[in-house]
């Protein structure tokens, strides 16, 4: 008798929402959003990363979730830096277009598979940003106990979807090399 391995419980469902319906009305009605947002030809090749010979995407990822995670991390410290941490949720908050721009300019590559995940993966770093920003106003009308509770909220949501972000790349093998011609592309080996 063989004996087979059961893939963990999160590859499991990440697995599965490759698959979803639910998932592909969502990635249909992102589509155009992203389209509209990555159609200048110049834009589209620089949030490709293109200029670099390499995915600019993967590399913006560490800003935002760098800033965030030490914002918490001074938040769970204790409030002698206070400012630094709302400072860092800021400017988390402000490097989080160009890589959600860089991450659209990918996803348009995926294939069905790729733009089910990749739509529940822009779905949570919305949310995670939504609770970011949530946060930061928070801490301004001096709520930071609300606020660092948003933060931690959106900690959760940002690991949830940087899994998703991992099942995109060493999975799914999104992005796709760089090449001229759509119609030669496919995932990597």
């Amino acid at each position: 008798m063989m004996n087979r391995t059961r893939s963990p419980l999160p590859r499991r469902l990440a697995e599965q929402l490759e698959t979803s319906s639910t998932l592909e009305t969502v990635a249909d009605a992102l589509r155009p959003v992203a389209d509209l947002l990555t159609a200048p030809p110049r834009l589209r090749s620089a949030l490709r990363g293109e200029p670099l010979g390499h995915a600019l995407h993967p590399l913006l990822t560490d800003l935002p979730i760098g800033l965030w995670t030490s914002s918490s991390v001074l938040d769970v410290l204790g409030h002698d830096d206070a400012h630094a941490a709302d400072r860092l949720l800021g400017l988390g908050i402000l490097a989080a277009a160009p890589t959600a721009l860089a991450g659209a300019a990918d996803w348009r590559r995926g294939d069905g598979r790729v733009h089910r995940v990749g739509a529940l993966h822009a779905v949570l770093n919305s949310a995670a940003l939504a609770l970011y920003t949530s946060s930061w106003v928070l801490r301004r009308r001096g709520r930071r106990g609300a606020g660092i509770a948003s933060s931690l909220l959106a900690s959760a949501l940002t690991a949830a979807s940087g899994y998703l972000g991992g099942h995109l790349v060493f999975v799914l093998g999104s992005p796709y090399e760089q090449v001229p011609d759509a119609s030669a592309r496919g995932p990597r080996p």
